[in-house]
């Protein structure tokens, strides 16, 4: 059985992808950089876990080194590419937008050649729900036009699905994008907001709560994002007879090419998840009421139609079980 390359394997999604991969018999090589965005401790501890399990081989390899990735892809016969490694986080792209076109945009060109060079049967690759930007018609579907970022990091999103376009049609390279929809749980990230507000409530610190609480988010637990990709990994994006030059779907295509949500597809207020929160943790929380930031957006909600028709996917994991999940674990790996 060829390994399946799962790229950003120290992160969150690759982290609990690989471990889903290694559980059913199925070889990975695991691509990480280790870079300090967060907490390189908790990058390791993943990757700790996962050297631990028969099966697994590690690549210390940044997307954006072009000769390392072509000596990867030489070493090794991939059929099946997950590139989940990026440069993650809405906020940090208005500081450091540089860091994103480097990883997200040459870093991906860097995986579609070598995919097309070694004739790699399909790669999925992980886009984000930020792709819809300013559309306010609920729930975001893939079949929408997304031509309005409202982030650098969603504009590299967008690049990439363009990108991964291209290389399907000119070269036949099946490939799949998944917008991911606020995905939370055990191992997750810490800049993101339920991590954020664990650790603040724990510590008596107040927590920021943006647009003044008025914010909606289809959160979708790391196991079910996780049985979607291991759905997608064996159906090869294959061309859309239907698809129309005159009508365009841009969901689909003429190419080997598609996209899907993977969300939960039940959004949940942020000031529910809040009190979720302090149930879990047996404490009140200090907000700090603050207008919206720039580059977000009030609300998601996923369309999952496609995915549950393709694949069978189904989000099983109600936001009070992740949350308290989520916590347990936190509490576990910091002691707290």
């Amino acid at each position: 059985m060829t390994p399946i390359l799962v790229t950003g394997a120290a992160g969150f999604i690759g982290f609990h992808l690989a471990v889903a991969l290694l559980e059913q018999g199925r070889p990975v090589i695991g691509l990480d950089n280790l870079n300090d965005y967060y907490d390189v401790t908790l990058k390791e501890a993943r990757l700790r876990r996962l050297e631990a399990m028969p099966g697994f081989a590690f690549a210390r390899l940044d997307l954006a080194d072009e000769a390392g990735i072509t000596r990867l892809f030489a070493e090794h016969s991939f059929e099946i590419v997950v590139n989940l490694a990026a440069q993650a986080g809405v906020r940090y792209s208005l500081v450091n937008p540089q860091a994103y076109v480097t990883s997200n945009v040459v870093g991906f060109v860097n995986i579609l050649e070598a995919c097309r060079r070694h004739q790699v049967g399909h790669l999925i690759y992980a886009s984000s729900s930020s792709v819809y930007g300013a559309l306010t018609l609920m729930p975001f579907s893939a079949h929408q036009s997304v031509d309005h970022p409202v982030s650098v990091y969603a504009a590299t999103k967008r690049a990439d699905e363009l990108l991964a376009h291209a290389y399907s049609h000119l070269f036949r390279l099946p490939a799949t994008g998944v917008r991911f929809f606020t995905v939370y749980g055990p191992w997750g990230r810490p800049d993101m907001a339920l991590f954020l507000f664990t650790r603040a409530i724990l510590a008596g610190e107040p927590i920021d709560v943006f647009n003044r609480g008025a914010m909606m988010r289809d959160f979708t637990y790391i196991d079910d994002i996780v049985g979607g990709l291991v759905r997608l990994l064996d159906r090869p994006a294959a061309p859309d007879p239907a698809w129309r030059s005159d009508r365009p779907d841009p969901a689909t295509s003429q190419a080997p090419y598609r996209l899907y949500n993977i969300g939960n597809h039940t959004p949940v207020a942020l000031l529910r998840v809040i009190e979720i929160l302090e149930t879990c943790l047996g404490r009140k929380a200090k907000m700090r009421l603050l207008p919206m930031q720039p580059g977000d957006v009030p609300a998601t909600f996923a369309d999952i139609d496609d995915l549950a028709r393709d694949v069978g996917f189904s989000p099983a994991t109600p936001i009070e079980v992740g949350i308290e999940r989520f916590v347990r674990w936190y509490r576990d790996f910091y002691g707290a």
